[in-house]
Protein backbone atom coordinates (compact mmCIF):
# COMPACT_ATOMS: atom_id res chain seq x y z
CA UNK A 1 0.00 0.00 0.00
CA UNK A 2 1.65 3.80 -0.62
CA UNK A 3 3.02 5.03 2.22
CA UNK A 4 3.17 8.46 2.38
CA UNK A 5 5.78 11.00 4.13
CA UNK A 6 4.64 12.21 7.73
CA UNK A 7 5.78 14.97 9.97
CA UNK A 8 5.50 13.56 13.18
CA UNK A 9 7.96 10.01 13.39
CA UNK A 10 4.96 8.16 15.32
CA UNK A 11 7.32 5.14 17.27
CA UNK A 12 10.75 7.38 16.84
CA UNK A 13 11.33 7.01 20.34
CA UNK A 14 10.52 3.48 20.67
CA UNK A 15 12.95 3.13 23.97
CA UNK A 16 10.48 4.79 25.58
CA UNK A 17 7.54 2.84 25.84
CA UNK A 18 5.18 5.41 27.76
CA UNK A 19 6.15 7.82 25.26
CA UNK A 20 5.15 5.17 22.61
CA UNK A 21 2.11 4.51 24.27
CA UNK A 22 1.24 8.33 24.88
CA UNK A 23 1.67 8.58 20.85
CA UNK A 24 0.02 5.50 19.69
CA UNK A 25 -3.72 6.30 20.93
CA UNK A 26 -3.99 3.11 22.54
CA UNK A 27 -5.35 4.05 25.62
CA UNK A 28 -3.63 1.30 27.79
CA UNK A 29 -2.19 1.56 30.84
CA UNK A 30 1.86 0.34 30.32
CA UNK A 31 3.85 -1.19 33.07
CA UNK A 32 7.48 -0.22 33.27
CA UNK A 33 8.48 -3.86 34.83
CA UNK A 34 5.60 -6.93 35.34
CA UNK A 35 3.63 -7.24 38.26
CA UNK A 36 5.48 -9.34 40.74
CA UNK A 37 2.91 -12.01 41.03
CA UNK A 38 0.63 -13.13 38.31
CA UNK A 39 -2.72 -15.07 39.42
CA UNK A 40 -4.68 -17.43 37.42
CA UNK A 41 -8.40 -17.31 38.48
CA UNK A 42 -10.20 -19.90 37.06
CA UNK A 43 -13.90 -20.67 37.08
CA UNK A 44 -14.61 -24.05 37.60
CA UNK A 45 -17.33 -23.75 34.72
CA UNK A 46 -14.01 -23.40 32.31
CA UNK A 47 -12.61 -25.93 30.14
CA UNK A 48 -10.03 -27.79 31.49
CA UNK A 49 -7.54 -28.26 28.74
CA UNK A 50 -5.12 -25.19 29.18
CA UNK A 51 -5.21 -22.49 26.30
CA UNK A 52 -2.26 -20.90 24.57
CA UNK A 53 -2.62 -17.51 22.61
CA UNK A 54 -0.20 -17.17 20.27
CA UNK A 55 0.77 -13.85 18.08
CA UNK A 56 2.62 -14.03 15.51
CA UNK A 57 4.14 -10.55 14.18
CA UNK A 58 3.69 -10.39 10.17
CA UNK A 59 5.87 -12.29 7.73
CA UNK A 60 5.39 -16.04 6.66
CA UNK A 61 9.04 -16.44 8.40
CA UNK A 62 7.86 -15.71 11.68
CA UNK A 63 4.37 -17.95 11.19
CA UNK A 64 5.61 -20.68 9.85
CA UNK A 65 7.50 -21.80 13.04
CA UNK A 66 4.80 -21.09 15.27
CA UNK A 67 2.49 -23.20 13.28
CA UNK A 68 4.88 -26.12 13.90
CA UNK A 69 5.31 -25.13 17.67
CA UNK A 70 1.74 -25.14 17.98
CA UNK A 71 1.65 -28.54 16.34
CA UNK A 72 3.73 -29.78 19.17
CA UNK A 73 2.11 -28.27 22.03
CA UNK A 74 -1.01 -30.07 20.93
CA UNK A 75 0.52 -32.98 21.55
CA UNK A 76 1.39 -32.27 24.96
CA UNK A 77 -1.81 -31.38 25.65
CA UNK A 78 -3.36 -27.97 24.87
CA UNK A 79 -5.21 -26.41 22.77
CA UNK A 80 -4.46 -22.32 21.48
CA UNK A 81 -5.37 -19.71 19.56
CA UNK A 82 -3.57 -17.86 16.86
CA UNK A 83 -4.41 -14.02 17.35
CA UNK A 84 -2.70 -12.13 13.75
CA UNK A 85 -1.70 -8.32 13.80
CA UNK A 86 -2.66 -7.41 10.43
CA UNK A 87 -2.30 -3.85 8.17
CA UNK A 88 -4.79 -5.28 5.73
CA UNK A 89 -6.38 -8.53 4.43
CA UNK A 90 -5.07 -12.08 5.32
CA UNK A 91 -2.81 -13.44 2.28
CA UNK A 92 -3.34 -16.53 0.71
CA UNK A 93 0.24 -17.92 2.14
CA UNK A 94 -1.00 -16.82 5.53
CA UNK A 95 -4.43 -18.97 4.89
CA UNK A 96 -3.16 -21.97 3.53
CA UNK A 97 -0.19 -22.13 6.45
CA UNK A 98 -3.60 -21.73 9.30
CA UNK A 99 -5.51 -24.51 7.60
CA UNK A 100 -2.95 -26.71 8.13
CA UNK A 101 -3.70 -26.48 11.85
CA UNK A 102 -5.09 -29.29 14.00
CA UNK A 103 -8.77 -29.12 14.60
CA UNK A 104 -7.30 -28.10 18.59
CA UNK A 105 -6.19 -24.78 17.19
CA UNK A 106 -8.00 -22.02 16.06
CA UNK A 107 -7.12 -18.78 14.80
CA UNK A 108 -8.67 -15.02 14.36
CA UNK A 109 -7.29 -11.85 12.55
CA UNK A 110 -7.36 -8.30 14.79
CA UNK A 111 -8.83 -5.91 12.76
CA UNK A 112 -6.11 -4.14 10.06
CA UNK A 113 -4.29 -1.28 11.76
CA UNK A 114 -3.76 1.57 9.31
CA UNK A 115 -0.34 2.41 8.44
CA UNK A 116 -0.08 5.43 5.57
CA UNK A 117 1.76 7.53 7.91
CA UNK A 118 4.85 5.55 7.22
CA UNK A 119 7.34 7.01 4.81
CA UNK A 120 7.77 4.77 1.97
CA UNK A 121 11.55 3.58 2.81
CA UNK A 122 10.48 2.07 6.11
CA UNK A 123 11.67 -0.84 6.95
CA UNK A 124 9.96 -4.06 8.10
CA UNK A 125 11.13 -4.01 11.88
CA UNK A 126 9.21 -0.36 11.85
CA UNK A 127 6.15 -2.05 10.00
CA UNK A 128 6.24 -5.12 12.41
CA UNK A 129 6.52 -2.90 15.46
CA UNK A 130 4.41 -0.75 14.53
CA UNK A 131 1.62 -3.37 13.26
CA UNK A 132 1.26 -5.10 16.67
CA UNK A 133 1.72 -1.59 18.49
CA UNK A 134 -1.15 -0.45 16.86
CA UNK A 135 -3.17 -3.37 17.09
CA UNK A 136 -3.10 -4.09 21.30
CA UNK A 137 -6.61 -2.83 21.85
CA UNK A 138 -8.00 -5.64 19.54
CA UNK A 139 -5.69 -7.90 21.15
CA UNK A 140 -6.92 -7.16 24.83
CA UNK A 141 -10.63 -7.43 23.58
CA UNK A 142 -9.25 -11.21 21.88
CA UNK A 143 -7.39 -12.38 25.31
CA UNK A 144 -10.56 -11.33 27.51
CA UNK A 145 -12.91 -13.20 25.43
CA UNK A 146 -10.67 -16.42 25.46
CA UNK A 147 -10.07 -15.73 29.30
CA UNK A 148 -13.31 -15.49 29.99
CA UNK A 149 -14.14 -18.92 28.10
CA UNK A 150 -10.47 -21.15 28.40
CA UNK A 151 -8.01 -22.08 30.66
CA UNK A 152 -5.66 -19.61 29.48
CA UNK A 153 -2.05 -20.18 30.39
CA UNK A 154 -0.33 -17.83 28.37
CA UNK A 155 0.84 -15.62 25.99
CA UNK A 156 3.24 -16.39 23.72
CA UNK A 157 4.60 -13.83 20.86
CA UNK A 158 7.58 -13.97 18.34
CA UNK A 159 10.60 -11.65 18.12
CA UNK A 160 8.92 -8.29 17.65
CA UNK A 161 6.20 -9.08 19.67
CA UNK A 162 7.08 -7.52 23.12
CA UNK A 163 4.84 -4.96 23.36
CA UNK A 164 1.85 -7.25 23.46
CA UNK A 165 3.15 -7.87 27.31
CA UNK A 166 1.29 -4.79 28.92
CA UNK A 167 -2.01 -6.42 28.01
CA UNK A 168 -0.94 -9.79 29.04
CA UNK A 169 0.10 -8.43 32.63
CA UNK A 170 -2.95 -6.30 32.58
CA UNK A 171 -5.00 -9.48 32.25
CA UNK A 172 -2.82 -11.59 34.65
CA UNK A 173 -1.65 -13.70 31.66
CA UNK A 174 2.05 -14.57 31.59
CA UNK A 175 3.82 -13.43 28.25
CA UNK A 176 6.76 -15.90 26.86
CA UNK A 177 8.65 -15.12 23.64
CA UNK A 178 8.89 -17.93 21.06
CA UNK A 179 12.62 -16.96 19.53
CA UNK A 180 12.21 -18.16 15.75
CA UNK A 181 16.05 -17.25 14.88
CA UNK A 182 19.10 -18.35 16.03
CA UNK A 183 21.02 -18.79 19.46
CA UNK A 184 23.53 -16.45 18.28
CA UNK A 185 20.93 -13.61 17.43
CA UNK A 186 19.30 -14.47 20.77
CA UNK A 187 22.32 -13.54 22.64
CA UNK A 188 23.15 -10.44 20.48
CA UNK A 189 19.16 -9.61 21.36
CA UNK A 190 19.70 -10.65 25.04
CA UNK A 191 23.20 -8.10 24.68
CA UNK A 192 22.64 -5.35 22.53
CA UNK A 193 21.39 -2.96 25.30
CA UNK A 194 24.95 -2.86 26.54
CA UNK A 195 26.38 -3.39 23.56
CA UNK A 196 24.47 0.27 22.69
CA UNK A 197 25.50 1.93 26.01
CA UNK A 198 29.44 0.92 25.33
CA UNK A 199 29.60 1.87 21.39
CA UNK A 200 29.01 5.13 19.74
CA UNK A 201 29.90 4.78 16.22
CA UNK A 202 28.09 2.69 13.50
CA UNK A 203 28.94 -1.05 14.70
CA UNK A 204 29.84 -1.58 11.08
CA UNK A 205 32.41 1.53 11.80
CA UNK A 206 34.29 -0.30 15.06
CA UNK A 207 37.98 -1.79 13.58
CA UNK A 208 37.68 -5.06 15.84
CA UNK A 209 35.03 -7.46 15.70
CA UNK A 210 32.05 -7.80 18.02
CA UNK A 211 32.08 -10.21 20.44
CA UNK A 212 28.64 -11.93 21.24
CA UNK A 213 28.60 -13.77 24.14
CA UNK A 214 29.13 -17.27 23.11
CA UNK A 215 29.53 -16.69 19.43
CA UNK A 216 31.92 -16.68 16.94
CA UNK A 217 33.44 -13.00 16.55
CA UNK A 218 31.37 -11.26 13.90
CA UNK A 219 32.71 -7.56 12.26
CA UNK A 220 30.01 -5.01 12.59
CA UNK A 221 28.53 -4.89 9.44
CA UNK A 222 27.65 -8.65 9.82
CA UNK A 223 25.17 -8.00 12.44
CA UNK A 224 21.21 -7.91 12.05
CA UNK A 225 20.44 -5.04 8.63
CA UNK A 226 18.76 -3.16 10.73
CA UNK A 227 21.35 -2.71 12.92
CA UNK A 228 23.24 -0.79 10.67
CA UNK A 229 21.74 2.83 10.67
CA UNK A 230 21.76 3.81 14.33
CA UNK A 231 19.27 6.59 13.51
CA UNK A 232 16.55 4.73 11.55
CA UNK A 233 13.41 3.63 13.01
CA UNK A 234 14.20 0.42 12.95
CA UNK A 235 17.50 0.10 14.97
CA UNK A 236 15.11 1.82 17.69
CA UNK A 237 12.79 -0.34 17.99
CA UNK A 238 14.94 -3.50 17.45
CA UNK A 239 16.56 -2.19 20.87
CA UNK A 240 12.88 -1.65 22.55
CA UNK A 241 11.89 -5.14 22.00
CA UNK A 242 15.85 -6.03 23.21
CA UNK A 243 15.16 -4.23 26.64
CA UNK A 244 11.97 -5.76 27.26
CA UNK A 245 13.30 -9.53 27.02
CA UNK A 246 14.21 -10.13 30.28
CA UNK A 247 10.41 -9.29 31.17
CA UNK A 248 9.31 -12.69 28.91
CA UNK A 249 8.46 -15.55 31.59
CA UNK A 250 10.57 -17.67 29.48
CA UNK A 251 12.07 -17.27 25.56
CA UNK A 252 11.86 -20.20 23.69
CA UNK A 253 14.01 -21.25 20.90
CA UNK A 254 14.18 -22.76 17.65
CA UNK A 255 17.43 -24.36 17.49
CA UNK A 256 19.28 -26.52 19.77
CA UNK A 257 22.90 -27.12 21.39
CA UNK A 258 24.62 -29.75 18.98
CA UNK A 259 24.03 -26.86 16.47
CA UNK A 260 24.75 -23.63 18.51
CA UNK A 261 27.10 -25.09 21.19
CA UNK A 262 28.71 -22.01 22.62
CA UNK A 263 25.41 -19.82 22.52
CA UNK A 264 23.25 -22.13 23.58
CA UNK A 265 25.59 -22.64 26.84
CA UNK A 266 25.65 -18.91 27.29
CA UNK A 267 22.17 -18.38 27.02
CA UNK A 268 21.80 -20.97 29.80
CA UNK A 269 24.30 -19.15 32.03
CA UNK A 270 22.43 -18.24 35.54
CA UNK A 271 22.07 -13.89 35.17
CA UNK A 272 20.54 -11.53 37.15
CA UNK A 273 17.05 -10.89 35.20
CA UNK A 274 17.33 -13.29 32.52
CA UNK A 275 14.51 -15.40 32.03
CA UNK A 276 14.72 -19.10 31.27
CA UNK A 277 15.72 -20.40 28.03
CA UNK A 278 14.30 -23.29 26.39
CA UNK A 279 15.74 -25.22 23.63
CA UNK A 280 12.85 -26.85 21.59
CA UNK A 281 14.26 -27.29 17.76
CA UNK A 282 14.84 -27.72 15.05
CA UNK A 283 10.97 -26.60 14.70
CA UNK A 284 9.95 -27.71 10.58
CA UNK A 285 6.95 -27.41 8.54
CA UNK A 286 6.33 -30.92 7.88
CA UNK A 287 5.33 -32.52 4.55
CA UNK A 288 1.85 -32.44 3.79
CA UNK A 289 1.97 -35.18 1.25
CA UNK A 290 -0.35 -32.32 -1.19
CA UNK A 291 1.92 -31.41 -3.56
CA UNK A 292 -0.51 -29.27 -5.42
CA UNK A 293 1.00 -27.27 -8.06
CA UNK A 294 4.56 -28.70 -6.65
CA UNK A 295 3.66 -31.64 -8.36
CA UNK A 296 5.50 -31.05 -11.92
CA UNK A 297 8.86 -30.11 -10.10
CA UNK A 298 8.51 -33.34 -7.91
CA UNK A 299 8.06 -35.50 -11.34
CA UNK A 300 10.90 -33.83 -12.65
CA UNK A 301 13.02 -34.57 -9.44
CA UNK A 302 12.15 -38.54 -9.74
CA UNK A 303 13.99 -38.51 -13.01
CA UNK A 304 17.33 -36.94 -11.63
CA UNK A 305 20.36 -39.10 -10.75
CA UNK A 306 20.60 -39.58 -7.14
CA UNK A 307 22.05 -35.96 -5.19
CA UNK A 308 22.20 -34.74 -8.67
CA UNK A 309 20.36 -31.69 -8.70
CA UNK A 310 20.71 -27.72 -7.20
CA UNK A 311 17.60 -26.47 -5.27
CA UNK A 312 17.44 -22.74 -5.81
CA UNK A 313 15.19 -21.05 -3.56
CA UNK A 314 15.48 -17.63 -1.50
CA UNK A 315 12.47 -17.96 0.51
CA UNK A 316 8.80 -16.19 0.90
CA UNK A 317 10.60 -12.95 0.99
CA UNK A 318 13.84 -12.76 -0.90
CA UNK A 319 14.22 -10.66 -4.08
CA UNK A 320 17.02 -10.00 -6.35
CA UNK A 321 18.10 -7.27 -8.48
CA UNK A 322 17.64 -7.44 -11.99
CA UNK A 323 20.96 -7.88 -12.72
CA UNK A 324 22.02 -10.11 -10.10
CA UNK A 325 18.75 -12.71 -11.70
CA UNK A 326 20.45 -12.65 -14.90
CA UNK A 327 24.01 -13.09 -13.53
CA UNK A 328 22.50 -16.06 -11.45
CA UNK A 329 20.73 -17.03 -14.68
CA UNK A 330 24.45 -17.65 -16.45
CA UNK A 331 26.19 -18.84 -13.51
CA UNK A 332 23.77 -21.75 -13.75
CA UNK A 333 24.00 -21.95 -17.11
CA UNK A 334 27.54 -22.32 -17.03
CA UNK A 335 27.98 -24.73 -13.74
CA UNK A 336 26.54 -27.40 -16.23
CA UNK A 337 25.35 -28.85 -12.96
CA UNK A 338 21.01 -29.77 -12.93
CA UNK A 339 18.88 -26.98 -10.53
CA UNK A 340 15.73 -26.54 -9.28
CA UNK A 341 15.08 -22.63 -9.24
CA UNK A 342 12.55 -21.30 -7.40
CA UNK A 343 12.49 -17.64 -8.94
CA UNK A 344 10.56 -14.64 -8.39
CA UNK A 345 10.65 -11.19 -10.17
CA UNK A 346 13.69 -9.12 -9.71
CA UNK A 347 13.21 -6.40 -7.79
CA UNK A 348 16.28 -3.63 -8.11
CA UNK A 349 15.10 -1.34 -4.87
CA UNK A 350 15.32 -3.50 -1.55
CA UNK A 351 15.92 -7.30 -0.77
CA UNK A 352 12.91 -8.39 0.61
CA UNK A 353 10.30 -7.21 -1.76
CA UNK A 354 8.23 -10.37 -1.04
CA UNK A 355 8.27 -10.07 2.60
CA UNK A 356 4.74 -9.46 3.36
CA UNK A 357 3.01 -11.11 0.29
CA UNK A 358 5.78 -14.15 -0.67
CA UNK A 359 4.44 -14.02 -4.38
CA UNK A 360 6.27 -12.51 -7.57
CA UNK A 361 5.33 -9.62 -8.35
CA UNK A 362 5.39 -9.66 -12.17
CA UNK A 363 5.94 -12.93 -14.83
CA UNK A 364 9.25 -14.19 -14.17
CA UNK A 365 10.02 -15.55 -17.25
CA UNK A 366 10.58 -12.34 -18.73
CA UNK A 367 13.27 -11.45 -16.92
CA UNK A 368 15.48 -14.98 -18.07
CA UNK A 369 18.56 -14.25 -20.38
CA UNK A 370 17.72 -14.83 -23.72
CA UNK A 371 17.95 -18.57 -24.54
CA UNK A 372 18.44 -19.44 -21.02
CA UNK A 373 15.32 -22.20 -20.67
CA UNK A 374 16.06 -23.38 -23.81
CA UNK A 375 19.72 -23.69 -23.67
CA UNK A 376 18.85 -25.46 -19.87
CA UNK A 377 15.61 -27.62 -20.91
CA UNK A 378 16.34 -31.26 -19.27
CA UNK A 379 19.27 -30.16 -17.05
CA UNK A 380 17.23 -27.18 -14.88
CA UNK A 381 14.05 -26.68 -14.25
CA UNK A 382 12.51 -23.13 -13.51
CA UNK A 383 9.52 -22.89 -11.47
CA UNK A 384 7.73 -19.23 -10.02
CA UNK A 385 7.20 -18.07 -7.27
CA UNK A 386 6.91 -21.35 -4.95
CA UNK A 387 7.81 -24.94 -5.29
CA UNK A 388 7.18 -27.18 -1.69
CA UNK A 389 10.38 -27.11 -0.14
CA UNK A 390 10.14 -29.46 2.17
CA UNK A 391 9.50 -32.38 -0.11
CA UNK A 392 11.99 -31.03 -2.34
CA UNK A 393 14.91 -31.23 0.23
CA UNK A 394 13.55 -34.62 1.29
CA UNK A 395 13.69 -35.94 -2.18
CA UNK A 396 16.53 -38.47 -3.13
CA UNK A 397 18.00 -36.36 -5.90
CA UNK A 398 18.53 -33.07 -4.26
CA UNK A 399 21.96 -32.58 -3.26
CA UNK A 400 22.26 -29.03 -2.41
CA UNK A 401 20.90 -25.77 -1.55
CA UNK A 402 21.38 -22.39 -2.93
CA UNK A 403 19.49 -20.51 -0.54
CA UNK A 404 19.28 -16.71 1.81
CA UNK A 405 20.42 -18.89 4.95
CA UNK A 406 16.96 -17.64 6.55
CA UNK A 407 16.51 -20.04 9.50
CA UNK A 408 13.62 -21.77 8.92
CA UNK A 409 15.46 -22.97 5.29
CA UNK A 410 18.58 -23.27 7.35
CA UNK A 411 16.79 -25.67 9.95
CA UNK A 412 14.89 -27.25 7.05
CA UNK A 413 18.08 -28.23 5.59
CA UNK A 414 19.40 -29.72 8.71
CA UNK A 415 16.99 -31.83 9.37
CA UNK A 416 16.69 -33.47 5.55
CA UNK A 417 21.03 -33.61 5.65
CA UNK A 418 21.42 -30.82 2.34
CA UNK A 419 24.63 -28.63 2.63
CA UNK A 420 24.34 -25.28 1.57
CA UNK A 421 25.09 -22.69 -0.85
CA UNK A 422 24.66 -19.44 1.28
CA UNK A 423 23.62 -16.02 -0.25
CA UNK A 424 22.26 -13.62 2.35
CA UNK A 425 19.92 -10.97 1.41
CA UNK A 426 18.76 -9.29 5.02
CA UNK A 427 17.47 -9.35 8.50
CA UNK A 428 20.06 -12.20 10.10
CA UNK A 429 20.95 -13.69 7.51
CA UNK A 430 24.45 -12.10 7.50
CA UNK A 431 25.09 -13.84 10.64
CA UNK A 432 23.34 -17.00 9.63
CA UNK A 433 25.75 -17.53 6.98
CA UNK A 434 28.97 -17.03 8.79
CA UNK A 435 28.12 -19.48 11.77
CA UNK A 436 27.14 -21.55 8.18
CA UNK A 437 30.60 -21.48 6.62
CA UNK A 438 32.76 -20.26 9.09
CA UNK A 439 31.85 -22.35 12.72
CA UNK A 440 29.98 -25.37 11.41
CA UNK A 441 31.44 -25.20 7.62
CA UNK A 442 27.93 -26.55 5.87
CA UNK A 443 28.04 -23.98 3.35
CA UNK A 444 30.03 -22.58 0.72
CA UNK A 445 29.58 -18.94 0.02
CA UNK A 446 30.13 -17.20 -3.54
CA UNK A 447 32.19 -14.25 -3.47
CA UNK A 448 30.96 -10.75 -4.36
CA UNK A 449 32.66 -8.55 -6.83
CA UNK A 450 32.99 -4.79 -5.59
CA UNK A 451 29.65 -3.09 -5.80
CA UNK A 452 28.12 -6.60 -4.07
CA UNK A 453 27.30 -8.11 -7.53
CA UNK A 454 28.48 -11.85 -7.58
CA UNK A 455 29.47 -12.77 -11.17
CA UNK A 456 28.20 -15.55 -13.04
CA UNK A 457 31.77 -17.19 -13.24
CA UNK A 458 31.86 -17.43 -9.51
CA UNK A 459 28.56 -18.82 -8.96
CA UNK A 460 29.09 -21.58 -11.59
CA UNK A 461 32.32 -22.11 -9.44
CA UNK A 462 30.91 -22.04 -6.20
CA UNK A 463 27.57 -24.83 -7.47
CA UNK A 464 30.54 -27.04 -8.97
CA UNK A 465 32.41 -26.82 -5.71
CA UNK A 466 29.35 -28.03 -3.72
CA UNK A 467 27.93 -30.70 -6.33
CA UNK A 468 31.37 -32.39 -7.39
CA UNK A 469 34.52 -31.12 -5.13
CA UNK A 470 36.11 -32.12 -1.70
CA UNK A 471 34.25 -29.17 -0.20
CA UNK A 472 31.24 -30.26 -1.32
CA UNK A 473 32.04 -33.61 0.18
CA UNK A 474 33.25 -32.15 3.82
CA UNK A 475 30.13 -29.94 3.76
CA UNK A 476 27.94 -32.99 3.15
CA UNK A 477 28.94 -35.32 5.71
CA UNK A 478 29.03 -32.72 8.12
CA UNK A 479 25.57 -31.84 7.59
CA UNK A 480 24.88 -35.36 7.73
CA UNK A 481 26.14 -35.26 11.49
CA UNK A 482 23.80 -32.39 11.95
CA UNK A 483 20.79 -34.14 10.43
CA UNK A 484 21.57 -37.10 13.14
CA UNK A 485 21.94 -34.46 16.16
CA UNK A 486 18.56 -32.63 14.93
CA UNK A 487 16.88 -36.79 14.77
CA UNK A 488 18.26 -37.01 18.20
CA UNK A 489 17.21 -34.40 19.80
CA UNK A 490 13.74 -34.57 18.87
CA UNK A 491 13.24 -38.26 20.53
CA UNK A 492 11.04 -39.12 22.83
CA UNK A 493 13.83 -38.56 25.47
CA UNK A 494 16.09 -35.87 23.30
CA UNK A 495 16.71 -32.51 24.76
CA UNK A 496 14.40 -30.85 22.73
CA UNK A 497 11.44 -32.68 23.74
CA UNK A 498 12.49 -32.06 27.19
CA UNK A 499 12.89 -28.67 26.90
CA UNK A 500 8.83 -28.64 25.56
CA UNK A 501 7.79 -30.15 28.45
CA UNK A 502 9.33 -28.12 31.02
CA UNK A 503 7.40 -25.30 29.07
CA UNK A 504 4.30 -27.27 29.09
CA UNK A 505 4.74 -28.02 33.18
CA UNK A 506 4.79 -24.52 33.81
CA UNK A 507 2.03 -24.17 32.08
CA UNK A 508 -0.13 -26.33 33.32
CA UNK A 509 0.73 -25.99 36.88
Amino acid sequence: MPRTPHTSRIGSRPGNTKHLYKVLPLHLHTFSQPPRKILFPLDPAMEETPHVAILPTPGMGHLLPLVAFAKRIVQCGFSGTFVIPTDGPPTKAQKEALAALPDAIGSVFLPPVRLNDLPEDAKIETIISLTVARSLPSLRRVLEDLKATKRLAALVVDLFGTDAFDVAWQLGVKPYIFFPSTAMLLSLFLYLPKLHETVSCEFRELPQPVEIPGCIPLHGSELLHPLQDRRDDAYKWVLHHSKRYRFAEGIIANTFPELEGGATRALQEPEPGKPPVYFVGPLVRSASGDAGAGGDCLRWLDDQPHGSVLFVSFGSAGTLSYEQLRELALGLEMSEQRFLWVVRSPNDRIANGTYFTAESQRDPFGFMPEGFLDKTKGRGLVVPSWAPQIQVLGHRSTGGFLSHCGWNSTLESVVHGVPLITWPLFAEQEMNTAMLTRELKVGLRPTAEDGGLVGRAEIARVVRALMEGEEGKEARRRMKDLKDAAAKVLSDDGSSTIALSQVALQWKS
